[in-house]
């Protein structure tokens, strides 16, 4: 201690050399992080001992009159510190980092850091103050870096710390007060600058390079799948059940594969309903959950719509098998899927047993591993549609972001905050077009702890419109949040039947799939232009981080109607299925390597000490070479756009050579537990393969949050609320909620009730569409003509009689 004070002692004369020092640190160019916010507690949010937040401490010394309060004037969040100086005659106040193992931030020597943080100041009489702790010498004052100017109102400060000397392990740092006034500050930073990254060398042709690479698989997918999960094991399930196929439905053929990236092979797996349509999620030891599904076709006179059973089935990816469980309250064709932070799953909406759309909440309890019985379960009596898309909020509540399936969006502004404690459900606004989000796509951007969620095009099924380029984003963890509009979808190709031609106007598209990619980017790619017709070539990368669409290469396959694409441990994106109108399928498999993967040697994880992790952890891998930054990703659950549970959990990292601690949030919303893919990512964007691991442990915050980003959020929520309706049985639902008009055709064969604008309200255009979208012989259901296709009335509709009759 005596060291310190006579190093303090002498920091009051080295001040004026401050600003001089500082010029060649500030951040005027900085390069990019080899690792994320290495400070705990960094807005105070957390609360500690001796009236300090946790992981802060009072310190300080001379002659003076000083007070230290958390105040609720924050820069975000809730809490901010502020240091004040009423009477001073020698030395300074300041809250600094504890210095303690537990605290104090590991730095490894020979590096630099950046320090950042947000302050108001009533004295220039401020600085940056770092210290250091010595393997031999224990702790000792370092420097000071920065002088902070006055400043009324909340502002940034940046500065890059020398090479840290030779000897030290561990540094803390704080904004030393050495005149009368006050310094609030909030929201600190601290990330290691990266060691120089070589320019890449390109892999692949400079086209590649740029936008990356479609390859057509040359193994089909045997199954009609539409669902898809990324074990914990690196295989795929790909789940068909009838494959939308009334033939295989009435023959009782329903079917699962089990797909090897690593050798590329298929194994069928026997499946004993049908899952067409059902729900599914991975729970937390690795299985995989799947709820309702088909129970039964539309009728052929279209009077009865869709039915979905109360079954439910849990596949176990050690012995590739599904086995039963207990039966869910209601049937849900079409339902949602959302673990929480406790490992139970709750889902919402689908269509019952009778074709009508369900209105019971249900909860699998991960405890008891069943459903609960209705009257254990919070019910608003709420009808949320058909694969709503309810996103876990990092406080436990659900965001239902807009995207669904099939028609118009549920009543109100078209998204919503629901609570299921307080079962209650808040309108939030700024959605555009809310009934044009028809199978959408939504994520949670990277990182998780961001809170922010992407809304990519859609359209509507009902009234068959060019599908949209609308995207929206929105911040929940602003107080009231509120959609705003992004960028728009960049263009691709369409087809229309006379092979491709450029989009044109506001053509967007419906059928969206977004993949979360561990550079922190979302992939975006396929879809189609109007119900189960027209497929658009187009994909692109969003980056969170400046709010832009950069175009890529397009997949060369037709994905339509159910198709999906999701990532494989390998850092690439698989992409299936195609199912339009006619009733075809596309069995072709195309595989998306991403620019990053062109760039030359990717780092490699060398070891993991421990694949068990709790929350709260510190868990240490080995790496080959630096990395800027790792994440944990949820392996995908997917179907019909939709994906709820996917989401990039960043990993604050400390580095020690080739070790590289990794801090895990201590926040289980944030992260459910199960099965992750570990990537960890260099510089310059390129990632490791993945290694998997286990995350699981108590269900509620530790008094400790090691989580880097912390926020109180969503929490003045002005929308209009909403509790628990009158009690009922379900939504009426009418037999056309798929779009298609059951009076023509198979039950697999989908005429639009509403066919696209270009297409005119005659008999003649009507059956020219037709045609050419290879639709076929079409027989007449019954006697009803609603769309005019048989004015002769020979049962056939779109016959030679028909179109000379107009």
């Amino acid at each position: 201690m005596k060291k310190r004070l006579v190093a303090t002692h002498r920091r009051r004369t080295a001040l004026v050399g401050v600003g001089a020092l500082t010029a060649g640190l500030l951040l005027t160019s900085p390069q990019s992080a080899s690792a994320a916010n290495l400070i705990k507690n960094p807005g105070f949010e957390t609360a500690g001992s001796d009236d300090m937040p946790y992981c802060w401490k009072k310190s300080g010394w001379g002659d003076n009159d000083f007070t230290f309060e958390t105040v609720a004037d924050a820069h975000s969040g809730s809490k901010a510190m502020k240091v004040t100086l009423t009477r001073r005659v020698e030395g300074d106040r300041k809250a600094l980092i504890t210095e303690s193992a537990e605290c104090a931030p590991v730095v490894t020597p020979g590096k630099q850091y950046d320090l950042g943080l947000w302050y108001k100041s009533t004295t220039p009489d401020t600085s940056v103050t770092l210290f250091r702790h010595d393997a031999t010498a224990g702790w000792q004052y370092w420097t000071d870096l920065k002088t902070l100017e006055m400043a009324a109102g909340w502002t940034e400060a940046t500065v890059r710390t020398p090479e840290v000397p030779a000897g030290t392990d561990r540094i803390a740092w704080g904004v030393s007060v050495y005149g009368t006034g006050s310094v609030t500050t909030d929201d600190y930073t601290m990330d290691q600058v990266a060691d120089p990254v070589p320019d890449p060398v390109c892999t692949g042709t400079a086209e590649e390079c740029a936008n990356g690479r479609w390859d057509v698989l040359p193994t089909q997918n045997p199954v009609r799948s539409m669902h898809s999960v990324v074990l914990n094991n690196g295989k795929v399930l790909l789940i068909a059940g009838s494959g939308n196929s009334e033939q295989m439905f009435e023959a009782g053929t329903f079917t699962s594969a089990v797909y090897d990236p690593e050798n590329g092979t298929y194994k069928q797996i026997p499946t004993p309903k049908d899952m067409f349509c059902a729900g599914h999620v991975q729970l937390q030891d690795g299985r995989v959950l799947v709820m309702s599904g088909n129970k039964g076709y539309p009728s052929a006179d279209g009077t009865i719509g869709y039915q979905g059973y109360k079954d439910s089935y849990i596949f176990d990816p050690v012995t590739e098998t599904y086995g039963k469980t207990n039966d869910m309250n209601d049937g849900h064709w079409y339902p949602s899927a959302t673990v929480l932070g406790n490992g139970d799953v709750i889902s919402f909406g689908g269509l019952k047993e009778d074709s009508t759309g369900s209105v019971t909440a249900e909860l699998w309890s991960d405890a008891e591993q069943k459903w609960l019985e209705l009257w254990k379960v919070n019910q608003t009596w709420s009808y949320w549609g058909l694969y709503p898309s309810m996103i876990l909020m990092q406080d436990g509540r659900l965001f239902y972001s807009g995207s669904h399936v099939f028609g118009n969006n549920i009543p109100g502004t078209g998204s919503a905050i629901y609570d299921y404690g307080a079962n209650t459900v808040t309108q939030i606004p700024g959605l555009q077009n809310k009934d044009q989000r028809d199978q959408s796509a939504s994520v949670l951007l990277p990182p998780a702890q961001d809170q922010k969620v992407l809304t990519i095009g859609g359209g509507n099924i009902d009234s068959n419109p060019d599908a949209n380029r609308l995207t929206d984003v929105i911040d929940l963890k602003q107080p009231n949040p509120s959609y705003v509009a992004g960028p728009p979808l960049p263009q691709g190709t369409v087809d229309l039947g006379n092979g491709k031609v450029p989009q044109t106007g506001n053509q967007g598209k419906m059928y969206v799939s977004a993949v979360l990619l561990p550079d922190g980017k979302v992939l975006e790619t396929g879809g189609a232009l109007h119900n189960r017709a027209d497929p658009v070539y187009e994909s692109s990368l969003y980056d969170p981080a400046t709010g832009t669409f950069d175009p890529v290469a397009a997949d060369p396959e037709e994905r339509g109607y159910h198709s999906s694409a999701f990532l494989l441990p390998d850092g690439r994106v698989m992409a299936t299925g195609d199912n339009p109108g006619n009733g075809s399928w596309n069995h072709d498999v195309s595989v998306y390597t991403p620019p990053y993967l062109l760039k030359g040697e990717r780092p490699k994880i060398t070891s993991v000490i421990d694949s068990e992790w709790t929350y709260g952890d510190t868990q240490r891998i080995t790496v080959d070479r630096p990395i800027a930054k790792a994440e944990l990703i949820r392996p995908a659950a997917v179907t019909h756009s939709s994906d709820p549970n996917q989401r990039f959990v960043d990993l604050p990292l400390s580095v020690d050579g080739a070790n590289v601690d990794l801090n895990v949030t201590s926040n289980p919303n944030l992260a459910p537990p199960g099965w992750y893919m570990l990537f960890a990512v260099d510089a310059g964007g390129v990632p490791s393969v993945a290694k998997w691991v286990h995350l699981e442990g108590p269900s509620a915050l530790s008094a400790t949050d090691s989580s880097a980003h912390v926020h109180d959020f969503a929490g003045n929520l002005k929308g209009k609320v909403t509790g628990p309706g009158k009690k009922r049985t379900s939504q009426k639902v009418g037999p056309t909620v798929s779009g298609c008009d059951r009076h023509y055709g198979s039950v697999n064969v989908c005429v639009p009730t509403d066919f696209p604008p270009a297409v005119k309200a005659t008999t003649k255009s009507r059956c020219d569409w037709l045609k050419k979208n290879d639709y076929g012989r079409l027989k007449v259901n019954g006697r009803d003509d609603p769309l005019r296709l048989d004015p002769n009335r020979d049962q056939i509709a779109c016959g030679k009689g028909d179109v000379t009759r107009r």
